[in-house]
C-alpha cells in the first residue's frame, strides 16, 4: 500500500476504471445535510453504488459514518475504498 497516495487518485481511478467498464461515476452532494458519499457509481446491468474514497488508511469521519448507516439501512449498497487496488477488487478489474 502506498500510503503518500492522496484521496484524490484514488478517486480519479474510480473514475476511470467506471468509464473503461462502460459505466460513470459521478461526483455528489446533498443539499442541506452532510456526509453525502462522493460518488455515485452506475455501472452496465442497473448496478448502482455509493463510494466514499478516503486516502490510505483514513477512515470517514463520524457524520459521514451515519449517513451511510441511513443510506445501508434503506439497502443501498455503500462503499469505503481507500486504494487503487480497493478500486480494482470490486469493479472486478483484473
Amino acid at each position: 500500500m502506498q500510503v503518500s497516495m492522496r484521496e484524490a487518485t484514488v478517486e480519479r481511478h474510480l473514475v476511470r476504471r467506471a468509464k473503461q467498464l462502460g459505466g460513470m461515476a459521478l461526483k455528489i452532494e446533498w443539499i442541506g445535510r452532510r456526509g453525502a458519499p462522493d460518488r455515485v457509481v452506475f455501472l452496465p446491468g442497473g448496478v448502482v453504488w455509493f463510494v466514499e474514497l478516503k486516502a490510505p488508511g483514513k477512515k470517514p469521519k463520524p457524520h459521514q459514518v451515519r449517513e451511510h448507516n441511513r443510506l445501508r439501512a434503506l439497502g443501498v449498497t455503500v462503499m469505503v475504498l481507500d486504494t487503487k487496488e480497493q478500486v480494482d477488487e470490486v469493479l472486478g478489474w483484473k
